[in-house]
């Protein structure tokens, strides 16, 4: 499948195209310059055409920010990869001495360039184009990203050499992907961890909190097992997070927690745990979520006894809600025991997405009720009839009894941890919905 990498300045509407070509609205858009960084990767059709797109950070020369210079080279590490370019430009602007430089580079590179000339909302508005012709490309396509003017000829004219779709194998089952989602507070090492499950520097890392803005999706393959790991902005306390931008990063960490099976929660050996770790594990529990909880910068404390046998204490303490959340010390930046994430993972996704027959759960349900009765309620005993498996991903059993809206949680929580032993299911979170029995007319 051919790639395609969209480059160009900062703020000339890239990311407004890849949202509008991939049709989802996965890249962070901002009105400010420099609000993407890292590679961002969307699967593409047009008729019977697909492509891989993938969206940069703007195109910085000369002197340049740390986080700048690293937006360069995952510009340049994209640029490598494609097969084509998208270079766009922004007819408000005008042209500029950037854009001739950046396109002097792109020619540089023997790929095939499509100019795709933004902010250009009708025919009255065309005239724009013709400046751009100085850069010594036979066309430039006169679009608008916002609008979708002028895209669909755009698309016609880059598919017009690709393959079309193969339809050999289509029938064939893929292997199902797991999504892992890596949330935490800034600068715990989220990226860095992704680089290290990735052995490739695929986001940006820098010692700044915030570096990360926009969830990066990585779709990999490790031993026949197809994953996708999402990094994610760091997660301040609501008082902390003051400007829009960050606001919406918060807003799409909050969206990945959404799409993906687990979360790996990541915290700070060196600063323990913290009130806001607890609210991000709030958010994965709402959202009914399997969790990995990893310590980070383990070697750093490791070699402290008190401090470890402290922070072991305080997580297991403080974490009692996540009794399922399997814990793992590692260190991101010398890759110490990231290797058994994955495994990991693997566990808890069969869990979490277990099935158990209606026999064997029923069959577990009456041991429950011999161990331990339901309470009395209001005066006359709660009755359980019969238990069936709503659905996976997590767990869900629904229980028929006579007053389900008076099952008390204390019961509720007997039931699940019952169920937790008979299954096999401590690596997942369970759902457990009460539901009363139809009486007959």
């Amino acid at each position: 499948m051919a790639i395609v990498a969209i480059v160009g300045r900062p703020n000339v509407g890239k990311s407004t195209l890849f949202n509008r070509l991939g049709r989802r609205n996965r890249a962070l858009v901002f009105d400010a310059p420099g609000v993407t960084r890292d590679r961002n990767y969307a699967l593409v059709s047009w008729e019977d055409k697909s492509f891989t797109l993938v969206d940069t950070g703007g195109f910085v020369q000369g002197e340049a920010s740390v986080i700048e210079k690293a937006a360069r080279e995952q510009i340049l590490m994209a640029l490598d990869e494609a097969d084509a370019v998208l270079f766009v430009l922004d007819a408000k602007a005008g042209l500029t001495p950037e854009d001739t430089n950046l396109a002097d580079l792109l020619r540089k590179s023997s790929k095939s360039v499509f100019c795709a000339v933004n902010k250009i909302d009708g025919p009255e508005q065309e005239s724009l184009v013709s400046d751009f012709y100085a850069l010594g490309f036979d066309r430039c396509h006169a679009v608008s990203a916002a609008h979708g003017y002028g895209i669909e000829e755009l698309m016609s004219r880059m598919t017009r050499q690709m393959p079309a779709a193969s339809l050999e194998g289509e029938e064939e089952e893929e292997p199902f992907e797991i999504r892992i989602a890596v949330i935490g507070r800034p600068n715990v090492g989220k990226s860095t961890l992704v680089n290290q499950i990735l052995r490739a520097p695929r986001v940006i890392v820098s010692p700044l909190p915030g570096t990360t803005r926009d969830p990066v999706d990585t779709p990999f393959s490790r031993e026949g097992q197809r994953y996708v790991l999402i990094d994610t902005a760091g997660i301040r306390r609501k008082g902390k997070t003051i400007e829009g931008l960050e606001k919406l990063g918060v807003l799409r960490a909050l969206q990945s927690i959404e799409r993906s099976h687990i979360s790996i929660l990541l915290l700070d050996a060196t600063e323990g745990i913290t009130d806001q770790d607890l609210h991000i594990a709030g958010y994965i529990q709402d959202r009914h979520r399997a969790c990995l909880i990893g310590i980070n910068k383990w070697d750093a404390v490791e070699n402290d006894p008190r401090m470890v046998k402290s922070l072991r204490e305080d997580v297991r303490a403080r974490f009692r809600f996540f009794p399922f959340a399997p814990v793992l010390a590692v260190s991101a930046m010398t890759g110490k025991k990231v290797n058994r994430i994955l495994p990991t993972v693997q566990e808890i996704f069969q869990q979490y997405n277990h099935r158990v027959t209606t026999g064997l759960l029923n069959r577990a349900l009456e041991d429950s009720l011999r161990r331990h009765e339901p309470p009395t309620v209001r005066g006359r005993s709660l009755k359980f009839y019969y238990a069936t498996q709503a659905s996976t991903r997590p767990p869900t059993f629904v229980l028929f009894c006579n007053y389900p809206d008076a099952v008390h949680f204390s019961y509720e929580r007997y039931l699940i941890n019952q169920l937790r032993d008979a299954f096999g299911l401590d690596k997942t979170p369970i759902r457990i919905l009460f539901r009363g029995r139809q009486r007959k007319r």
